[in-house]
């Protein structure tokens, strides 16, 4: 398996011939590499719960103790503890050791700046580029760097999610919910029982240890979830809850057992927030600001809807969660993510955080007095298929992307945008192709009113890139 170098750090899989995985040499030159382009003193580190962690964060924290760095190991942790952890102790950047929803052979470093934030585009590229030019220069003995240990962030993130104004402690401890969770062995397993204890939330956990053996593939994904969907079906819970390795990802399964869909975990969390702001802004004045929301190009047109619904404003931007957190701070959006169940709510901070997403869900059940399946009908109802198609050394992508541009630019009823791979909007379904930012492959998701219907749009452009190939 190749070594993925892309603008948001590196990922690959453990073990093997060093230049093909990722090794502690590459480990060694990519921290190496974002210390010198931080310029700044302190860097927190947090990781999640992969068998791999432990070497991976030795290797990171004993780098940057060569580059004179002050380094504060949150230790396990979530993706938006370790973000608000830089914040909190107001450090020049971060490094998360995860490789998110991969499968337990890969681990990964994601980068962030002072403000706890992905690094953009340009930043990302040149650490990428420091990194190839070696020209590295690390600290004499006396100005070497020290790790010093911090285990409070888990406890003042979930303290953070508590204080959110639109979180309704009260109203979600009077429900008295019953919650399900699987988090897939990893930091979930740690954080998400303080999180159901301080909002009143009697619970299960399934696959509760932090082992970093997964019990099943840790993609969010209804195909990876029978377990906890078989234990929801027998009864007894409100909510079934599931998070990925890091997360920062978000499923909700409602209590029959039915998936309430990953792509329906922001435009609920967004409804809430839209319909809350909607209040206040009538309270305040008709004149008020329009509401923004803001999504991939990748998620569900349901996000719009809801939005122009309630009066409010949508925008898409192109996927990556640093394209996401751009958008936002353009438009000024109250609340924006991605359809992976990654919700971004910047009065927390500018990262899918799926404590928030817990919080916000629960307050809206809570103060609508709804079960989960009901919630679910209020909302319009899209089918996203979401396929892959696995790539060569010797696939030409840029080339695909191009000529599906052109079979569809005459199209009348198509409406093409090239922003981020392409993507054709019809005036009931759309599809959009784009290369993986994190693995070797196409992504081709499409979206219709059935699931056939958009799993045969998005089968009809693999074609065109399979007959390509």
């Amino acid at each position: 398996m190749t070594l993925i170098k892309s603008i948001s750090g590196i990922r690959g899989t453990i073990g093997g011939r060093t230049g093909d995985t990722l090794n502690p040499l590459d480990i060694v030159k990519f921290t190496t590499a974002y210390a010198k382009f931080i310029g700044g003193k302190k860097i927190v580190v947090g990781r999640d719960g992969r068998i791999s962690g432990p070497m991976v964060r030795d290797v990171v924290c004993g780098t940057l103790v060569g580059m004179g760095y002050e380094v504060i190991d949150i230790g396990l942790a979530t993706t938006p503890t370790t973000e608000l952890a830089v914040r909190w102790h107001e450090a020049d950047g971060g490094i998360i050791i995860t490789a998110s929803h991969n499968p337990r052979q890969w681990n990964a470093l994601k980068l962030l700046n002072r403000e706890g934030e992905f690094l953009t585009a340009a930043d990302g590229a040149e650490v990428l580029s420091i990194a190839e030019r070696e020209d590295f220069e690390y600290a004499e003995v006396g100005e070497l760097g020290h790790v010093v240990k911090d285990d409070t962030m888990n406890r003042r993130h979930v303290e953070s999610v508590l204080q959110l104004r639109l979180a309704d402690v009260e109203a979600i401890k009077k429900r008295h919910f019953r919650v399900c969770a699987d988090t897939i062995n990893s930091v979930g397993g740690i954080i998400l029982p303080e999180l159901f204890e301080a909002l009143g939330v009697d619970y299960e956990i399934l696959n509760g240890e932090c082992t970093g053996e997964f019990a099943h593939n840790p993609e969010p994904l209804e195909k990876n979830l029978q377990g906890i969907m078989d234990k929801m079906r027998q009864g007894g819970f409100d909510l079934g809850i599931v998070v990925d390795p890091d997360v920062d990802r978000l499923a909700f399964i409602c209590e029959d057992g039915k998936m309430f869909g990953e792509e329906y975990t922001l435009v609920s969390v967004a409804d809430y927030v839209l319909s809350e702001e909607v209040k206040v802004k009538s309270e305040k004045s008709a004149t008020a600001k329009t509401l923004y929301t803001v999504s991939n190009l990748s998620s569900t047109r349901a996000l719009r809807d809801v939005t122009e619904k309630l009066g409010g404003k949508y925008t898409a931007a192109a996927v990556g969660e640093v394209n996401v957190t751009t958008k936002m701070k353009e438009v000024g959006a109250i609340i924006g993510g991605e359809g992976n169940g990654g919700v971004i709510y910047p009065e927390s901070h500018y990262g899918r955080d799926a404590l928030v997403g817990i919080a916000l869900f629960l307050s809206s059940l809570a103060q609508k007095g709804m079960k989960a399946s009901e919630l679910r009908r209020t909302f319009p109802d899209y089918q996203i298929a979401k396929n892959r198609i696995d790539l060569t050394p010797e696939t030409d992508v840029d080339a695909i992307l191009v000529k599906v541009k052109e079979m569809f630019a005459k199209d009348p009823d198509a409406v093409v945008n090239d922003i981020d791979g392409v993507k054709i909007d019809f005036p009931e379904k759309w599809v959009h192709l784009r290369k993986s930012n994190t693995e070797p492959i196409i992504r081709v998701y499409s979206e219709a009113q059935t699931m056939e219907e958009a799993d045969e749009l998005g089968k009809q452009l693999m074609q065109v890139v399979y007959d390509f190939q």
